[in-house]
């Protein structure tokens, strides 16, 4: 490995830069934001989790649809199979997929990622966080790094024990759930895909889904 030298002189200014850098550190902008909370900071109102995720999907663009329990979640994914005219739907997640197995609904097909004509892709995910709308979804999860982004539709399932209220909290989850061996890629999505890169006109559905359901079911 090459070693460059540096003169005396030069090093004598560099070490008052260094000593000047360490000494004239900037003071805190707003100290008190250090005496307060995350909850006090950023909650705005008294929305359960829930409700505030809901409103905060929905917003950004997503479709949120709350269901009592799991049957009433295969009813409304067969009635939304039939309005969109659909021809068939994935499913990466086998708890979900032994859901449909088991009730006889055939047009929900296990995930395989050579199948590129799918309408629709159904996932789970790792947690809602209702603060800012978004989806969390980790590589440890089947076929995690490319269903919830490949298809035009994407379908996603959630359940009342998976909501928290900010993002720390959902970070905390993660790590209750993993322990020390956390997933390599842990991603937050926030609404469906879009970009106004191009002449600054604001498209929907270029880097991943254009629509984004999330059914929440409360068991």
């Amino acid at each position: 490995m090459q070693t460059f030298k540096t003169s005396p002189s030069k090093e004598k200014i560099l070490s008052k830069i260094r000593n000047g850098l360490n000494e004239a550190k900037l003071p805190m902008p707003f100290p008190e934001a250090e005496q307060e909370s995350i909850n006090t900071v950023y909650r705005a109102d008294d929305l359960m989790p829930e409700e505030a995720f809901a409103k905060e999907f929905i917003e950004l663009g997503g479709k949120f649809v709350f269901c009592e329990s799991e049957q009433e979640f295969l009813d409304n994914i067969d009635n939304l199979f039939d309005s969109f005219g659909w021809n068939e739907i994935l499913c990466s997640e086998e708890h979900i997929l032994q859901l449909f197995q088991n009730n006889k609904i055939t047009f929900v097909k296990e995930a395989d990622p050579s199948n590129s004509t799918a309408n629709a892709c159904i996932t789970g995910c790792e947690a809602l966080v209702g603060r800012t709308g978004s989806i969390i979804f980790s590589s440890r999860q089947n076929y995690g790094r490319t269903t919830p982004v490949f298809y035009p539709v994407h379908i996603v399932v959630a359940y009342s024990t998976q909501i928290v209220s900010d993002i720390n909290e959902g970070l905390e989850l993660m790590k209750e759930k993993y322990g020390n061996d956390l997933p390599s890629m842990i991603n937050f999505n926030t609404g469906p895909s879009r970009t106004a890169d191009i002449e600054k006109t604001l498209v929907v559905g270029v880097h991943g889904p254009g629509e984004v359901f999330c059914f929440y079911i409360n068991a």
